[in-house]
């Protein structure tokens, strides 16, 4: 693949390969909107700037493919180059992530039965997880019907997430307080959410 063309522009538009020119369309104009500079709350003016690079190739037909033609062969390239280590690094980290996500939700209804939800913004600052790991991280706990999505938008712990919760001993003495220090990027001891001290392992 070309120098300039090294970045994978799938993965900043958040894409399959196999994309249609409708969905490209589509992500185009919501991340587009999300990460414009003029955007005060989630603006990214270099985030921005590479998913109109990634559009103009993909939305063109003969760019993309050409793009296309040295994209599979990059790839390989990359998992050849992605070694064990790291990979078992990354799995524990996401690991921790998806424990505190349950532990903030837990906290949360717990609080306030009434209006148990986090909006997702508000977890990415709590836990310092950017949108696009977040993402997957809601997809796998919500595969596991242990949260779900509200009507209002928010995210919020279903009752098989609490057994969850309970059944792991993810619990500790100050989770029902977790919420409020979690705002300052740390819990009762100091740690940082995103690196819980746990019991057990998800």
């Amino acid at each position: 693949m070309p120098e300039s063309e090294a970045i994978d522009y799938y993965e900043v538009l958040q894409l399959s390969p196999r994309a249609d020119q409708d969905t490209i369309q589509r992500v185009f104009r919501h991340l587009a909107k999300r990460l414009h500079p003029d955007n005060a709350e989630s603006g990214d003016a270099a985030r921005f700037e590479q998913v109109m690079r990634a559009f103009e190739v993909l939305s063109d037909p003969a760019r993309r493919a050409k793009y296309d033609a040295g994209y599979e062969q990059e790839r390989e390239h990359r998992w050849r180059i992605f070694n064990q280590d790291t990979t078992e690094s990354e799995v524990a980290a996401d690991r921790r992530v998806r424990t505190a996500v349950l532990k903030l939700l837990y906290a949360a209804r717990r609080n306030d039965a009434d209006r148990p939800g986090i909006g997702m913004l508000e977890l990415e600052r709590l836990l310092g997880c950017p949108e696009h790991h977040m993402k997957f991280h809601l997809w796998y706990l919500k595969e596991n019907d242990w949260i779900e999505r509200l009507e209002n938008g928010t995210i919020a712990i279903t009752a098989s997430g609490v057994d969850r919760v309970l059944e792991l001993g993810l619990l500790t003495p100050d989770a029902p307080r977790l919420l409020e220090s979690g705002r300052n990027g740390s819990d009762s001891a100091g740690r940082p959410l995103d690196e819980p001290s746990l019991h057990h392992q998800m």
